[in-house]
């Protein structure tokens, strides 16, 4: 369990993901995020000293559930502050990571640092998920983004069976995956590494069950 920031920046230095460069963006991205929380609420106030272990490691601890070769395209839902979907392009610049946000500011915000971190297979769809041209995404994640059968409504059409969704849900993770219905899905919860408290759904989705006869 990841439980301060020091442990946060322990567990980010052995992922295979990270280097020197790694490091340079991620410094940057928090810096970046730090200066635009003081013109627009991005992540509450109180987490900022613990950036590390609430935003960095919370959002990259689904990287190692994804196979390296099989990480592309990456769909990130209501991508808000920008996690975990920078973070994931940070730490995977070869990957293309489309960044789903509707709101004006937040999407401003997500292009500038983009830019600011060279992540030029990084793209901001800056509209409702139900706006996005439909097409097939290998994984599929989202924090705090919505319920998951409203969830699951709303991205069913990105997703194919080899699809991976990596959700984090906090506290009712196993609650909301006990209670989804009309689904198919192979699905589990995983404890989250940086919260005792929190869950991760993890698995496929494989479609709409059929109606009873």
């Amino acid at each position: 369990m990841i439980a301060t920031e020091q442990e946060a920046r322990a567990w980010l230095a052995a992922l295979p993901e990270w280097d020197a460069v790694a490091a340079d963006r991620i410094e940057l991205l928090i810096a970046l995020l730090i200066e635009e929380n003081a013109r627009q609420n991005l992540v509450a106030a109180a987490s900022l000293p613990l950036v590390w272990h609430r935003h960095i490691a919370d959002s990259a601890q689904l990287l190692p559930h994804v196979p390296r070769e099989t990480s592309s395209p990456w769909l990130d839902l209501g991508t808000g502050a920008g996690f975990p979907g920078l973070v994931i392009a940070a730490l995977r610049p070869d990957c293309e990571v489309v960044m789903v946000e509707s709101r004006a500011r937040r999407i401003e915000w997500l292009e500038r640092a983009r830019l600011a971190l060279g992540l030029e297979r990084a793209r901001i769809e800056g509209a409702r998920l139900e706006q996005v041209e439909t097409r097939a995404f290998r994984v599929i994640s989202a924090r705090a983004f919505a319920p998951l059968v409203r969830l699951l409504d709303l991205s069913a059409r990105f997703s194919t069976k080899d699809t991976l969704y990596l959700l984090p849900k906090g506290r009712s993770a196993q609650q909301e995956l006990s209670e989804l219905e009309g689904w198919n899905h192979l699905f589990h919860v995983e404890q989250s590494l940086t919260d005792p408290e929190a869950g991760v759904i993890i698995g496929q989705l494989l479609g709409k069950k059929g109606k009873k006869p």
